[in-house]
């Protein structure tokens, strides 16, 4: 025990402008809610991009959208989430680990809530807004990119492309394959997306403001 503190997960360098795009992600979550609450079709936004319940992949796109669509189910989340909590603790990142399971928890539990408050519909009966698949890859990807840009030591231009790009990658791969198969529509996807830019960078704060008042809280026991 070394009696130094954990490496914060949300660098520094990120604070001024994760907040900002937090919020601002929060405010389109919102703004879909409100515009497709209730609704049991596409929009026109839908309709422009895709018809977004037409299944029409042929091979071998078709398996790799469904491997992208199993990473989202339990089994499929936990062959990420359990490999990156392992290596965030041999890495001697407490925090990080804490961050993986407290952050995409959050992620996920928002998306599932919000579902059933929006009461968007897809194929007759299935809630899709937002699409908790593309929220879920799009939060762990979020936390990974954090964790990097600590450990490199990056600074805020850097830093925040760093982890906007690794969020964009996600949320595309799997927004694409989950509009592909059928299962969203391609708001659904957006307000995913956004739902881990909310989530996250607030998790990760409520992390470091935690873990920071435990070890305030240790030295004081110390002296």
């Amino acid at each position: 025990m070394t009696g130094r503190p954990a490496p914060a997960v949300l660098h520094p360098s990120l604070r001024p402008w994760l907040g900002p795009i937090a919020a601002l992600a929060a405010l389109v979550v919102v703004a879909l809610g409100v515009l497709y609450a209730g609704h049991g079709e596409p929009g026109v936004v839908d309709r422009w991009i895709i018809r977004p319940t037409a299944d029409s992949l042929r091979q071998p796109w078709r398996y790799v959208a469904l491997a992208m669509d199993f990473l989202g189910e339990p089994v499929g989340a936990a062959t990420l989430v359990v490999p990156a909590v392992t290596g965030c603790l041999l890495l001697r990142r407490p925090r990080a680990a804490v961050l993986i399971v407290a952050g995409v928890g959050m992620t996920v539990g928002t998306a599932t809530l919000l579902k059933h408050l929006v009461g968007r519909t897809i194929h007759g009966g299935h809630l899709s807004y937002p699409s908790g698949h593309t929220a879920f890859l799009t939060a762990l990807a979020l936390v990974m990119a954090l964790l990097a840009t600590g450990r490199l030591g990056l600074g805020r231009t850097a830093g925040t492309s760093l982890v906007l790009a690794a969020a964009l990658v996600a949320g595309a791969a799997m927004g694409w394959a989950q509009v592909a198969l059928g299962a969203h529509y391609p708001t659904d996807v957006l307000g995913g997306w956004c739902t881990a830019l909310a989530v996250i960078p607030a998790t990760a704060w409520l992390v470091d403001g935690i873990a920071d008042r435990m070890a305030d809280v240790g030295r004081r026991e110390r002296r």
